[in-house]
């Protein structure tokens, strides 16, 4: 009641006229409240409850029905448009406070006022309470609206991880993860924290474009590619919940162990190698340890044996080389595999390495890569000894040492039987103050160590031929070989008591019946400035010597 409206009692009553005056507009300040005050207190609290400020607008308090005006639409301003985190609760709580408060002060003034007009009470508190309505039915409507906002901004997210999915399918795997493990966390979100949400019914057809895209290699049957992802595809029931994956969670089971199958049993004996290298045995391996009694793990060994059998008889062909070194891969792949059945294949893979050995350096002479066929053939004789191949290995590997100075003797490969008939003497003696080795092939292949001659001396150039071996009194260190008939190559090789100065020194000639051969080797000195002097050319009549074997220093 404002203070203006206050007034007299004392001058209430009967005029002198005898009529009576009008009663007050307000009630009185002081004193019992006037007649119907709760009611009229219950109305005017319920009118502001609604938030439109009409209880203070019914008792003429336009100020107060202002305010409440004012945080109405404060509130409104915040509220909308409707934000998936609804109103803020201070915001709230401040809108709620001023509306109690507002309630309480409109039944205050009601209660002790006299309403002018001719307003019913009972009507007021009837309208009060349908109005209260209208704030209940907005905070529904927008209740209602935050739940389509908040539906919207899951669908939003959904979409967002639908486009980090799109560019990292363009990408390989390793690049790309990242972004998959990103799209991952928002389905994997969505289906957990907001299960009853439209964005959480779509997530299931996501996840199956999900593994889809990841498992791309394996559509398309690139294998060694696909394991990778296949094998992140199965880590995921770890660490998403096995209702949100659904039937997804156990499918990456069947696709990983026939890609592991593939892509090892392509790179068994090294044949993987460029494409990504390794023998397979990883992918293999990774298979029996993580699938055992899987359909491609009963494969491996039947692909291993097959395998093994495909390089035993390419030893045959004209890569024996690239064929053993297959087997080798083979056998250690076979031997590393955590299956009895496999590893067993190694003594097959083993045995066809020691042919394979064998067949790579005869086809490393045939092909005049006599240096190689050396180192091959003699590894063959050292590793192998009980092997019947190893005297014609050796054979080989001498030929081919000759052959590397003296091409002409790798001509043809020795020959594996000892030829019958006559035999020829071939006396070869040292004139050298170093051990000689010599080697020969032709119709036989051997070598024979001369000692170094004690008291032997250097010769010029121009007399070796004449002085070599032939100093009376002197006993020359020998070699005495029987020779069948038949073209020969020599190479004569200084060993101990020789500086890296002294050059070997081959030759060749041909061996006839009826004739005794001898040959000479001598060392002679270089020019003073070092020049090589060309040595006279062997004698081809086999009379006392058919051929001399000299050095330069």
């Amino acid at each position: 009641m404002e203070s203006g409206d206050r007034y007299s009692v004392a001058g209430y009553g009967s005029g002198g006229d005898g009529t009576v005056p009008p009663p007050p507009s307000h009630a009185p300040s002081v004193g019992p409240p006037p007649p119907g005050a709760s009611l009229r207190a219950a109305a005017a609290a319920l009118l502001n409850l609604t938030g439109l400020g009409l209880g203070y607008a019914l008792l003429g308090r336009w100020g107060r029905a202002a305010v409440c005006w004012a945080a109405t639409a404060v509130l409104l301003w915040v509220a909308l448009p409707a934000d998936p985190d609804g109103v803020p609760a201070g915001v709230l709580v401040g809108y709620l406070l001023v509306l109690v408060l507002a309630a309480v002060d409109g039944g205050r003034i009601a209660r002790r006022s006299a309403v002018g007009g001719a307003w019913r009470p009972g009507l007021a508190v009837g309208l009060g309470v349908v109005l209260l309505a209208v704030p209940a039915g907005g905070a529904v409507v927008y209740g209602s609206a935050r739940d389509e906002a908040r539906e919207q901004m899951l669908l939003e997210r959904l979409e967002a991880g639908d486009e980090r999915v799109a560019t990292a399918s363009g990408q390989p795997f390793e690049a790309a993860k990242s972004e998959y493990g990103k799209a991952l966390d928002v389905y994997r979100a969505l289906g957990e924290d907001h299960p009853g949400s439209r964005a959480a019914k779509l997530v299931p057809d996501r996840l199956k474009a999900y593994y889809d895209a990841v498992s791309a290699p394996y559509a398309k049957k690139r294998h060694c590619e696909a394991v990778a992802p296949l094998t992140y595809l199965r880590t995921l029931p770890d660490s998403v919940d096995k209702k949100v994956l659904g039937e997804l969670a156990a499918w990456p089971d069947t696709p990983l162990a026939e890609s592991l199958y593939a892509c090892g049993v392509s790179r068994l004996g090294g044949a993987g190698s460029s494409s990504g290298g390794g023998d397979g045995g990883a992918e293999l391996g990774q298979l029996l340890r993580t699938f055992p009694e899987s359909a491609s793990a009963r494969r491996v060994a039947p692909a291993i044996d097959e395998r093994i059998k495909d390089q035993v008889s390419a030893l045959k062909g004209a890569e024996p080389c690239t064929a053993t070194e297959a087997l080798r891969g083979l056998g250690a792949t076979a031997s590393r595999l955590p299956d009895d059945s496999v590893k067993k294949l190694r003594a097959d893979a083993d045995e066809g390495v020691v042919d394979g050995v064998y067949a790579c350096g005869v086809d490393q002479f045939e092909d005049g890569k006599f240096g190689a066929a050396r180192t091959t053939l003699t590894d063959f004789a050292r590793t192998y000894k009980s092997d019947g191949r190893v005297r014609q290995a050796r054979n080989i590997a001498t030929a081919a040492e000759i052959a590397d100075d003296r091409p002409a003797a790798g001509k043809r490969l020795p020959p594996s039987k000892r030829p019958g008939g006559a035999r020829m003497e071939l006396v070869i003696s040292n004139d050298a103050p170093n051990t000689v080795e010599v080697l020969y092939t032709g119709p036989v292949t051997g070598t024979v160590t001369l000692r170094a001659c004690a008291g032997c001396e250097r010769y010029r150039a121009s007399e070796g031929p004449r002085r070599a071996c032939k100093a009376g009194g002197r006993s020359y260190p020998k070699a005495r070989l029987q020779l069948p008939a038949g073209e020969y190559h020599f190479l004569y090789k200084h060993g101990t008591g020789a500086t890296a100065r002294v050059d070997s020194y081959s030759s060749g000639t041909r061996v006839q019946p009826g004739y005794t051969y001898t040959s000479c080797t001598y060392v002679i000195e270089r020019s003073p400035f070092d020049l090589d002097l060309p040595l006279l050319p062997d004698p081809i009549q086999p009379v006392v010597s058919p051929w001399g074997a000299g050095s330069s220093r």
